[in-house]
Protein backbone atom coordinates (compact mmCIF):
# COMPACT_ATOMS: atom_id res chain seq x y z
CA UNK A 1 0.00 0.00 0.00
CA UNK A 2 1.43 3.17 -0.66
CA UNK A 3 2.14 4.17 3.16
CA UNK A 4 3.23 7.72 3.48
CA UNK A 5 7.27 8.12 3.74
CA UNK A 6 7.61 8.73 7.41
CA UNK A 7 10.33 9.35 9.97
CA UNK A 8 10.39 9.35 13.53
CA UNK A 9 7.04 10.83 12.92
CA UNK A 10 7.79 13.29 10.80
CA UNK A 11 5.86 12.90 7.56
CA UNK A 12 7.44 13.50 4.15
CA UNK A 13 6.12 13.86 0.78
CA UNK A 14 9.00 13.61 -1.64
CA UNK A 15 10.80 10.15 -1.33
CA UNK A 16 13.86 11.75 -2.43
CA UNK A 17 16.79 13.03 -0.07
CA UNK A 18 19.85 15.03 -1.98
CA UNK A 19 22.71 16.60 -0.79
CA UNK A 20 24.56 19.71 -0.82
CA UNK A 21 28.06 18.81 -2.01
CA UNK A 22 30.19 18.85 -5.28
CA UNK A 23 27.74 21.65 -6.61
CA UNK A 24 29.53 23.61 -9.37
CA UNK A 25 27.85 26.87 -7.43
CA UNK A 26 25.34 27.34 -4.45
CA UNK A 27 22.47 28.92 -7.11
CA UNK A 28 22.44 25.46 -9.29
CA UNK A 29 22.22 23.54 -6.05
CA UNK A 30 19.75 25.23 -4.70
CA UNK A 31 17.80 25.23 -8.42
CA UNK A 32 18.38 21.15 -8.67
CA UNK A 33 16.92 21.10 -5.00
CA UNK A 34 13.86 23.22 -5.84
CA UNK A 35 13.56 20.36 -9.21
CA UNK A 36 14.09 17.81 -6.97
CA UNK A 37 11.24 17.93 -5.27
CA UNK A 38 13.25 16.94 -2.26
CA UNK A 39 11.96 17.50 1.24
CA UNK A 40 15.24 16.84 3.30
CA UNK A 41 18.63 18.15 2.47
CA UNK A 42 21.97 16.86 3.96
CA UNK A 43 25.01 19.38 5.03
CA UNK A 44 28.41 18.10 6.21
CA UNK A 45 28.75 19.83 9.74
CA UNK A 46 32.80 19.67 9.39
CA UNK A 47 33.02 21.29 5.82
CA UNK A 48 30.54 24.45 6.89
CA UNK A 49 32.21 27.60 7.00
CA UNK A 50 30.75 28.82 10.28
CA UNK A 51 32.22 32.35 9.58
CA UNK A 52 30.68 32.74 6.22
CA UNK A 53 27.64 34.79 5.72
CA UNK A 54 25.08 36.16 3.93
CA UNK A 55 25.22 34.54 -0.02
CA UNK A 56 28.64 33.20 0.90
CA UNK A 57 26.98 30.91 3.40
CA UNK A 58 25.78 27.48 2.12
CA UNK A 59 22.65 27.53 4.31
CA UNK A 60 22.00 30.71 2.24
CA UNK A 61 21.03 28.31 -0.26
CA UNK A 62 18.64 25.87 0.98
CA UNK A 63 15.16 26.35 0.98
CA UNK A 64 13.49 27.72 4.29
CA UNK A 65 10.77 24.49 3.81
CA UNK A 66 14.06 21.78 4.02
CA UNK A 67 14.47 19.91 6.75
CA UNK A 68 18.14 20.04 7.58
CA UNK A 69 19.77 16.53 8.16
CA UNK A 70 23.77 17.60 9.56
CA UNK A 71 25.93 14.81 8.47
CA UNK A 72 29.17 13.28 9.85
CA UNK A 73 31.03 12.95 6.91
CA UNK A 74 34.73 13.21 7.36
CA UNK A 75 34.52 11.18 10.47
CA UNK A 76 36.49 7.55 11.11
CA UNK A 77 35.96 7.43 14.45
CA UNK A 78 32.95 7.26 16.89
CA UNK A 79 33.97 9.91 18.91
CA UNK A 80 34.83 12.42 16.54
CA UNK A 81 31.31 11.75 14.67
CA UNK A 82 29.75 11.90 18.57
CA UNK A 83 31.27 15.36 18.63
CA UNK A 84 30.12 16.55 14.89
CA UNK A 85 26.35 15.65 16.12
CA UNK A 86 26.92 17.39 19.49
CA UNK A 87 28.51 20.63 17.15
CA UNK A 88 25.05 20.39 14.77
CA UNK A 89 22.81 20.56 18.05
CA UNK A 90 24.71 23.83 19.38
CA UNK A 91 24.56 25.31 16.48
CA UNK A 92 21.34 25.07 16.01
CA UNK A 93 21.35 23.22 12.67
CA UNK A 94 19.06 20.24 13.85
CA UNK A 95 18.67 17.18 16.19
CA UNK A 96 18.14 14.75 13.16
CA UNK A 97 21.55 13.45 11.99
CA UNK A 98 22.66 11.37 8.97
CA UNK A 99 25.46 9.17 11.12
CA UNK A 100 28.70 8.30 8.42
CA UNK A 101 31.49 6.76 10.13
CA UNK A 102 34.75 5.75 7.59
CA UNK A 103 36.25 3.20 7.52
CA UNK A 104 38.97 4.86 4.88
CA UNK A 105 39.89 7.27 2.40
CA UNK A 106 39.85 5.25 -0.48
CA UNK A 107 36.93 2.86 -0.30
CA UNK A 108 34.54 5.32 1.76
CA UNK A 109 32.93 2.30 2.95
CA UNK A 110 31.10 2.43 6.44
CA UNK A 111 33.15 1.45 9.42
CA UNK A 112 30.03 -0.36 10.58
CA UNK A 113 31.96 -1.20 14.52
CA UNK A 114 32.45 2.24 15.02
CA UNK A 115 28.73 3.15 13.63
CA UNK A 116 27.34 0.88 15.76
CA UNK A 117 29.38 2.75 18.77
CA UNK A 118 28.11 6.31 17.62
CA UNK A 119 24.64 5.29 17.38
CA UNK A 120 24.30 4.14 20.69
CA UNK A 121 25.53 6.81 21.90
CA UNK A 122 23.66 9.32 19.91
CA UNK A 123 20.19 7.48 20.34
CA UNK A 124 20.94 7.66 24.57
CA UNK A 125 21.10 11.47 23.70
CA UNK A 126 18.17 11.60 21.91
CA UNK A 127 19.28 12.27 18.21
CA UNK A 128 17.26 11.28 15.21
CA UNK A 129 19.87 8.84 13.98
CA UNK A 130 20.07 8.10 10.19
CA UNK A 131 23.14 5.94 9.82
CA UNK A 132 25.00 4.81 6.63
CA UNK A 133 26.10 1.62 6.89
CA UNK A 134 27.02 -1.75 4.68
CA UNK A 135 23.98 -3.47 2.83
CA UNK A 136 24.98 -6.10 5.40
CA UNK A 137 21.43 -7.20 7.22
CA UNK A 138 23.27 -8.22 10.38
CA UNK A 139 24.47 -4.18 11.07
CA UNK A 140 21.08 -3.09 9.62
CA UNK A 141 18.93 -4.81 12.11
CA UNK A 142 21.41 -3.80 15.33
CA UNK A 143 21.24 -0.43 14.18
CA UNK A 144 17.40 -0.84 14.12
CA UNK A 145 17.77 -2.33 17.61
CA UNK A 146 19.53 0.35 18.80
CA UNK A 147 17.09 2.82 18.32
CA UNK A 148 17.84 4.22 14.79
CA UNK A 149 14.78 5.87 13.07
CA UNK A 150 16.13 4.87 9.73
CA UNK A 151 19.10 2.12 8.02
CA UNK A 152 20.94 3.77 4.91
CA UNK A 153 22.59 0.89 3.44
CA UNK A 154 24.94 1.91 0.53
CA UNK A 155 24.33 0.79 -2.60
CA UNK A 156 27.58 0.66 -4.19
CA UNK A 157 30.54 3.39 -3.10
CA UNK A 158 30.18 6.64 -2.49
CA UNK A 159 29.68 8.87 -5.93
CA UNK A 160 30.80 5.53 -7.73
CA UNK A 161 27.55 5.53 -10.25
CA UNK A 162 27.67 1.78 -10.47
CA UNK A 163 23.99 1.52 -8.92
CA UNK A 164 23.15 -1.39 -6.77
CA UNK A 165 24.95 -3.91 -6.75
CA UNK A 166 23.46 -6.96 -4.52
CA UNK A 167 19.70 -5.78 -4.72
CA UNK A 168 19.58 -9.17 -2.78
CA UNK A 169 20.81 -8.09 0.29
CA UNK A 170 18.60 -4.79 -0.11
CA UNK A 171 15.62 -6.95 0.21
CA UNK A 172 17.44 -9.26 2.84
CA UNK A 173 16.92 -6.04 4.90
CA UNK A 174 14.07 -4.68 3.74
CA UNK A 175 12.67 -8.42 5.35
CA UNK A 176 14.48 -8.25 8.50
CA UNK A 177 13.91 -4.33 9.91
CA UNK A 178 10.89 -2.64 10.83
CA UNK A 179 12.27 0.95 10.51
CA UNK A 180 12.22 2.70 6.95
CA UNK A 181 15.44 1.60 4.64
CA UNK A 182 16.75 4.21 2.72
CA UNK A 183 19.45 3.29 -0.28
CA UNK A 184 22.46 6.13 0.49
CA UNK A 185 25.05 6.31 -2.06
CA UNK A 186 26.13 5.10 -5.74
CA UNK A 187 23.48 5.86 -7.65
CA UNK A 188 24.28 6.94 -10.85
CA UNK A 189 21.57 7.64 -13.38
CA UNK A 190 17.68 8.27 -13.35
CA UNK A 191 17.34 4.39 -14.01
CA UNK A 192 19.13 3.22 -10.95
CA UNK A 193 16.87 5.11 -8.98
CA UNK A 194 14.05 3.47 -10.71
CA UNK A 195 15.13 0.24 -10.06
CA UNK A 196 15.78 1.02 -5.98
CA UNK A 197 12.55 2.52 -5.58
CA UNK A 198 11.14 -0.45 -7.30
CA UNK A 199 12.79 -2.89 -4.33
CA UNK A 200 10.15 -1.59 -1.56
CA UNK A 201 12.54 1.16 0.22
CA UNK A 202 10.92 4.21 1.52
CA UNK A 203 13.34 6.67 -0.10
CA UNK A 204 16.59 7.16 -1.51
CA UNK A 205 19.23 9.62 -0.94
CA UNK A 206 21.72 10.64 -3.35
CA UNK A 207 23.79 13.85 -4.15
CA UNK A 208 26.94 13.15 -6.89
CA UNK A 209 24.52 11.89 -9.60
CA UNK A 210 22.94 14.87 -9.38
CA UNK A 211 26.05 17.40 -8.46
CA UNK A 212 27.66 16.14 -10.86
CA UNK A 213 25.55 15.18 -13.96
CA UNK A 214 26.44 17.36 -17.32
CA UNK A 215 23.11 19.08 -16.40
CA UNK A 216 22.35 19.20 -13.26
CA UNK A 217 19.11 20.64 -12.96
CA UNK A 218 17.54 18.46 -15.54
CA UNK A 219 19.30 15.38 -13.66
CA UNK A 220 17.37 16.41 -10.61
CA UNK A 221 14.29 16.66 -12.87
CA UNK A 222 14.68 13.12 -13.81
CA UNK A 223 15.83 11.93 -10.74
CA UNK A 224 12.36 13.00 -9.08
CA UNK A 225 10.35 11.52 -11.96
CA UNK A 226 12.56 8.10 -11.42
CA UNK A 227 11.78 7.56 -7.65
CA UNK A 228 8.10 8.58 -8.09
CA UNK A 229 8.52 5.94 -11.33
CA UNK A 230 9.95 3.12 -9.15
CA UNK A 231 7.62 3.81 -6.21
CA UNK A 232 4.75 3.49 -8.49
CA UNK A 233 5.85 0.50 -10.27
CA UNK A 234 6.94 -1.34 -7.46
CA UNK A 235 3.05 -0.76 -5.56
CA UNK A 236 1.61 -1.59 -9.24
CA UNK A 237 3.45 -5.13 -8.69
CA UNK A 238 5.83 -6.55 -12.05
CA UNK A 239 4.94 -9.37 -13.38
CA UNK A 240 6.81 -12.56 -12.94
CA UNK A 241 9.83 -13.20 -15.37
CA UNK A 242 9.75 -16.03 -17.46
CA UNK A 243 12.19 -18.08 -19.72
CA UNK A 244 9.57 -18.19 -22.95
CA UNK A 245 6.89 -15.64 -24.76
CA UNK A 246 3.16 -15.49 -22.97
CA UNK A 247 1.08 -14.14 -25.69
CA UNK A 248 -0.58 -10.60 -24.58
CA UNK A 249 -3.77 -12.06 -26.17
CA UNK A 250 -5.38 -15.35 -25.93
CA UNK A 251 -4.99 -17.77 -27.98
CA UNK A 252 -8.19 -19.90 -27.80
CA UNK A 253 -11.28 -18.74 -29.46
CA UNK A 254 -9.47 -17.43 -32.86
CA UNK A 255 -11.41 -16.63 -36.07
CA UNK A 256 -11.87 -19.50 -38.44
CA UNK A 257 -10.62 -22.07 -35.46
Amino acid sequence: MNQPFTIANKTFQSRLIVGTGKYPTHAIMKECHEASGAEMVTVAVRRLDLKAKGEDSLLHWIGKGMTLLPNTAGCYTADDAVRTCRLAEELGLSKWVKLEVLGDEKTLFPDVEETLKAARVLVKEGFTVLPYTSDDVITARKLADIGCAAVMPLASPIGSGLGILNPHNIRLILETVQVPVIVDAGVGTASDAALAMELGIAGLLMNTAIAQAREPVRMARAMKLAVDAGREAFLAGRIPMKAYASASSPLTGLVGK
